[in-house]
């Protein structure tokens, strides 16, 4: 329950406890010493406890695939099987990809999660309300991409983001055309959903989306072997359809953007260091690059198409560095005070982080990486980093670390607690969190509840289980409530909890105006605070 603040309350706690969170801790819970293999779909360890734990962390299930389609009152998004004109039984199948629960949204209040489905056509948004135990499909496509047509289908949602209008963005990664999209009232009823294209963003694959402090800049990611970071900033604050779009490079980076970052001519290219934000449109939103930032296209090779995504090939024209599929990304802040973005490199097996030195100016880290150590000052671990991919971050600034895996392998996925005691930037040690053990599957979404801090959730994403004709009866894609208020360590717990009061003091007003947009939306408010 979010207790009712008075004035004086308010500017009291914000005069005592005005320093910002900083990601100085020290592990909280005794780190795993393996990766935990991998079981049979439909197991009981997928069913009750996919994830290998520390003591005192908790996980317990709030939705599945399997629970909301026996349940006629709730919906979900499966891609459907698509006829090929003429092919007679030759059916187009996404598979075990039908659904795709990806990187999970709070809203403001808590009460909430939006997931975005991966599916390769059809996808959509979905809500889940944590107090009812009750997902509802808000919107999808048709299924027509699968055809080539995407005039009224959307693909490959990845990120999904709660923005400070109290509205969900989404954007298509490797299928589709590159597309973000604003669902503009999350809280209403289904018929009565709305959703718009943002065509002030750039066309690229889409996955890491976040905004900065002062609420007025857009970061985000193109997930490609020569993928590049931008920003979009925007004219008037809250205002997402106008602005001006920047692309990171670093200032001695020689080597050629358009190609991979491992190929011959960016092998021993520098990628850290010192770094401008080059603009690739003015302050109006033209493009300042041959290339249209903003045309839609499919996500290949622009060296050898001439009809890919706009905003990778302007990237290239401004010499925007190269990353190795750069994916997921989170905003925080350095114990110096500046606002620094961390941002993974699938390929790279590496996490960068990006200080912002000026609104111009910004000097690039590697922040974790392959040669991190790991488990210091515990027992060692067997477990290595592998394919990062998602980030998340707890209310003192802490960051994870989510694998891209298994995939396939013997070997579950880990998630990995970044140390960084001091606050620099570059983590000192990587700390084995949790393990996943469901067949064919891999973490994703993990995000921290709003209001409960010590409280996150994290997606199953395409177990084997979601292939219905594979796995009959299987349980699906997931999402799994953790709390790690029990791990052990008093003393972080208390200061999580403090933390997650002060952000919840700083973002009083952005609360007071998603409780407002629901009770507008929804035409009542279920429950009182």
């Amino acid at each position: 329950m979010v207790p009712r603040l008075t004035s004086t309350i308010v500017a009291g706690a914000i005069l005592a406890l005005a320093a910002p969170a900083a990601a100085d801790t020290e592990p909280y819970f005794t780190p795993l010493t393996e990766s935990a293999p991998v079981t049979a779909p439909n197991s009981d360890e997928e069913l009750f406890a996919p994830w290998v734990v520390p003591n005192g962390v908790t996980q317990d299930n709030l939705t599945s695939m399997a629970e909301i389609e026996a349940d006629p009152t709730q919906s979900v998004s499966r891609a459907p099987d698509i006829s090929v004109p003429g092919s007679g039984e030759q059916d187009v199948s996404a598979g075990r990809s039908q659904s795709m629960w990806d990187m999970a949204a709070f809203d403001a209040t808590g009460r909430y999660v939006f997931n975005p489905h991966e599916s390769p056509w059809s996808a959509g948004l979905s809500r889940y309300d944590t107090w009812a135990d009750r997902n509802e499909l808000l919107w999808n496509g048709d299924g027509q991409g699968a055809l080539g047509d995407w005039s009224n289908d959307f693909a490959a949602f990845d990120p999904a983001t709660f923005t400070p209008n109290c509205t969900v963005l989404t954007a298509e990664e490797w299928s589709g055309e590159g597309r973000l999209f604003e669902t503009t009232n999350p809280y209403a009823s289904v018929e009565d959903i709305e959703v718009r294209e943002l065509d002030s963003i750039a066309n690229v694959s889409h996955e890491g989306l976040r905004f900065s402090h002062d609420r007025k800049t857009l970061y985000y990611i193109d997930e490609w072997r020569s993928g590049s970071i931008y920003k979009f900033v925007m004219d008037k604050k809250g205002d997402y359809t106008s602005g001006q779009t920047f692309v990171l490079s670093v200032d001695a980076f020689a080597g050629d953007p358009a190609d991979y970052y491992n190929d011959p001519s960016n092998v021993g290219q520098p990628r850290t260091g010192p770094a401008t934000w080059v603009p690739i449109s003015d302050e109006d939103g033209n493009p300042l690059t041959s290339v249209d930032p903003f045309r839609n296209g499919p996500t290949n090779d622009p060296r050898s198409n001439s009809d890919t995504r706009g905003g990778r090939p302007a990237a290239d024209e401004v010499n925007g560095t190269p990353y190795g599929r750069p994916e997921d990304m989170e905003i925080s802040r350095l114990a110096n005070g500046n606002e620094v973005m961390y941002f993974t490199a699938t390929s790279e097996t590496a996490v960068y982080s990006v200080e912002m030195l000026s609104d111009d100016t910004a000097m690039v880290r590697l922040f974790a990486g392959a040669t991190t150590p790991t488990n210091v000052g515990f027992d060692p671990t067997t477990g290595v980093l592998n394919s990062p991919d998602n980030l998340a971050q707890d209310a003192l600034g802490n960051i994870y670390v989510i694998e891209d895996a298994p995939n396939g392998s013997s070997t579950g996925g880990d998630i990995w607690f970044a140390r960084d005691t001091d606050d620099d930037g570059v983590a000192e040690s990587l700390d084995h969190f949790l393990s996943i053990r469901v067949a064919g599957s891999e973490a994703t979404g993990m995000i921290f509840n709003p209001l409960r801090p010590t409280q996150f959730v994290v997606n199953v994403q395409h177990p084997t289980s979601t292939d219905l004709d594979e796995v009959p009866g299987g349980f699906g894609d997931a999402m799994w409530e953790f709390d790690v208020r029990r791990a052990g360590d008093r003393k972080f717990i208390r200061r999580l909890y403090m933390a997650g009061f002060v952000n919840v003091i700083e973002n009083w007003r952005e609360l007071r105006r998603c409780r407002k947009a629901m009770r507008k939306q929804q035409g009542r408010y279920a429950r009182r605070w």
